[in-house]
């Protein structure tokens, strides 16, 4: 292994390290039930002062979460193209590495997902429907930051066109990018959330990146 790619893992590993601790210490930092339902929530005193800042604003929150069916059907179209390579090459072997690399990295972030909807680390600023619902991490800024630039990385790999290659790179950067400003602003996380679904992204990606470059 290069030395370059072994210093892509040591960042994934510091960066998931980052995000264990940033984790542990929303549990246990300015603990105060602020939340309805008294439900707690770490750096309550942050959290709550961005909260009162932004206010909620349901409309932006359903916008966001219609918008994130778009990663969805990303998964969805990396999932077909590694179907008809199977289908075509009749060997799991001699599917592209990075798409099966990517397919390893969604089942992680499937995993991912659903850990933390069953252990609740904290719950919602406001209440859905009339439930508590859990909210660290993000979940949809885990999806949009994990599923976005991995998207990228394909995209630089197999558009061959520049000027099409950097169109739907900025495309998809500006979209992210929006997702995670409206999801904050929208108000149906508290601010550490978004902080815990950016760093646990960022990690992921970083060591999928890191594993297709290990291929090169």
């Amino acid at each position: 292994m290069k030395k370059s790619n072994k210093k892509n893992f040591i960042i994934a590993g510091g960066l998931f390290l980052f995000f264990l601790l940033w984790t542990v210490a929303v549990q246990y930092v300015d603990v105060q039930a602020v939340g309805p339902k008294d439900s707690e929530v770490g750096f309550a005193t942050f959290n709550g002062f961005f909260h009162n800042l932004t206010g909620t604003h349901m409309l932006i929150y359903t916008i966001t979460d219609w918008l994130g069916l778009i990663p969805v059907f990303v998964v969805l179209g990396f999932a077909i193209l590694g179907l008809v390579q199977l289908i075509k090459r009749k060997n799991l072997l001699k599917v592209d590495c990075d798409i099966l690399a990517l397919g390893g990295f969604y089942i992680i972030v499937f995993i991912a997902y659903i850990l933390f909807e069953v252990y609740a680390i904290n719950y919602r600023p406001v209440l859905i429907n009339g439930y508590l619902e859990a909210s660290y991490p993000s979940s949809t800024t885990l999806l949009v930051m994990s599923v976005m630039p991995t998207a990228i990385l394909q995209m630089n790999r197999r558009i061959k066109n520049e000027k099409v290659r950097k169109v739907v790179k900025y495309t998809i950067l500006l979209f992210t990018l929006l997702m995670v400003i409206a999801r904050s602003i929208s108000g149906v996380h508290w601010f550490t959330d978004i902080i815990g679904g950016v760093l646990l992204s960022t990690s992921l990606v970083m060591l999928y990146y890191s594993i297709i470059k290990s291929y090169e």
